[in-house]
């Protein structure tokens, strides 16, 4: 059983007419052998699973072995800027995930992916993508400081 360190919140830094085959797809042109994300939740709400807790997702490079990544549909507007367009739908997805979440690993950090390092991707080398910078597009730390 893995030590879960961290509940990582990410968007998907993509639009959000996005599906979840659409990033089955980009995570398989990167070569991944694993998913970026545990659970991605759609506009609607609903929350899938991609990859089984136990098992290592690509979420927080150098932090994969000790983190849940969870990730909304979302996170840039038309013009390919960040931003928090999360649906109130996928607000009460996130806040209930994150709380089973939680309970389930008590002594995890809940953050979002820009909180690991607002610069670098986890080993201390500036990341070549930019948004990074602001995954998820909001202060996951803030807002779910309560559970």
């Amino acid at each position: 059983m893995r030590k879960i360190q961290y509940i990582a919140v990410h968007c998907t830094a993509g639009s959000q007419r996005q599906t979840i085959a659409d990033l089955q797809a980009e995570f398989k042109r990167k070569g991944w052998k694993n998913p970026g994300y545990h659970y991605v939740i759609a506009l609607d709400g609903k929350i899938t699973q991609l990859l089984d807790e136990e098992k290592i997702s690509n979420g927080v490079k150098g932090f994969n072995s000790v983190s849940v990544n969870v990730a909304y549909i979302g996170g840039i507007d038309a013009a390919g800027k960040a931003t928090d367009n999360r649906t109130d739908a996928q607000k009460k997805s996130l806040r209930q995930l994150l709380g089973m979440l939680k309970k389930k690993y008590p002594e995890a950090v809940i953050q979002g992916h820009r909180d690991f390092s607002p610069d670098t991707n986890g080993n201390g080398k500036v990341d070549p993508w930019e948004r990074i910078k602001e995954c998820p597009c909001f202060d996951a730390k803030t807002e779910y400081a309560d559970l």
